[in-house]
């Protein structure tokens, strides 16, 4: 697991905007992945995917490297924002657009 861990730790650092869900942006596996992959979209946020339904590593080892239980898994500049509820929440509430404006302009479409 420690060679997964070191792998999500680059990538995080690679992607200005990254998403850990189940399944892939054109083919969401579960509804939580699905509504941040929709919130992102809608917003004109450019992300990467990792799809932890591939990996069981992977999906055990990002729960690890966040202390976060539950998948979809958000990350911006290499901080990890949060799963469906918190992007949810702050979407509701204008913070993700204003952290997008802000943390990750490249993202945005």
């Amino acid at each position: 697991m420690e060679k997964t861990l070191k792998a999500i730790e680059n990538d995080v650092k690679t992607h200005a905007v990254l998403l850990y869900m189940k399944g892939s942006p054109d083919f969401p596996q579960c509804g939580f992945s699905s509504f941040v992959c929709a919130v992102l979209q809608k917003l004109g946020v450019s992300f990467e995917a990792r799809n932890v339904l591939e990996d069981n590593t992977l999906r055990q080892a990002i729960k690890t490297f966040s202390n976060w239980p539950t998948i979809p898994q958000l990350y911006v500049n290499g901080q990890f924002i949060g799963g469906c509820d918190i992007v949810k929440n702050m979407y509701e509430s204008g913070e993700l657009s204003a952290l997008f404006k802000k943390a990750a302009p490249e993202s945005q479409k």
